[in-house]
């Protein structure tokens, strides 16, 4: 009964452990919807619009499937737009262990857009593909509207707005963080550690304790056998 105790008692704790470093494991990815102001110039005069944006991350092979999407409209057509002559697209601004912009895109309105009405710009698509480890963020950049054949509105966050995801990178072969590659090269038998022995050397080296264990004993019988005869 004690040794079951014991048992469940580490099975209990081995848990308990374990559960504790799932929720300790920091995310891959965070995520922050941030409200970004918008100074948008236009065909019809300049357009000011707050939007709260939001990107995120899912890995796609080796590299990463980012999407932007808008809450709100920032900005309105003085005529109707009909269904499927608008296409945005827009830049995030990477930061971190990445530089440069990735180039997102959306498709096309489904349904007509009346005219005055804040045009939805939905979720925007593309790919980013790191080529070093470490910690991206992705930042809101310009926001392009293309509408009726021509660049509708180019719209510039005016607000420094903050990073919207945060993706920490691993896995990336070369990159900086990739930890070396175990050299086994000089491993001449002159280090500090033991050499490993498979189950023929460890039999031989019992066989060798074992012998050295009976002449040890053989020679004690002759030693007191000596001492008795004396």
């Amino acid at each position: 009964m004690p040794n079951r105790r014991r048992t469940a008692a580490g099975l209990t704790a081995a848990v308990a452990v374990a559960g504790a470093a799932v929720l300790t494991t920091a995310p891959a990815a965070q995520a922050t919807v941030v409200d970004v102001n918008y100074a948008c110039v236009t065909k019809i005069g300049p357009k000011d619009a707050v939007s709260p944006v939001d990107i995120k991350a899912v890995k796609s092979g080796s590299g990463y499937t980012i999407t932007m999407s808008f809450e709100k409209g920032v900005s309105d057509s003085p005529i109707e737009l009909p269904k499927g002559v608008m296409t945005p697209r827009a830049e995030l601004v990477l930061g971190g262990a990445a530089s440069g912009t990735v180039k997102v895109k959306g498709t096309p309105n489904t349904a007509a857009i009346p005219p005055e009405t804040p045009i939805k710009i939905g979720t925007l698509t593309g790919t980013f593909t790191p080529t070093k480890n470490g910690k991206v963020t992705f930042t809101a950049g310009t926001l392009i509207v293309h509408a009726l054949g021509m660049d509708a509105a180019e719209c510039t966050p005016k607000n420094n707005p903050a990073p919207s995801l945060e993706l920490d990178v691993t896995g990336v072969a070369g990159g900086d963080d990739t930890p070396p590659a175990d050299d086994d090269s000089d491993d001449n038998g002159s280090g500090t550690e033991l050499p490993k022995t498979g189950p023929l050397d460890s039999a031989l080296a019992l066989g060798t304790l074992g012998g050295t264990v009976l002449l040890t004993g053989a020679a004690g019988v002759l030693w007191l056998t000596r001492r008795t005869a004396r």
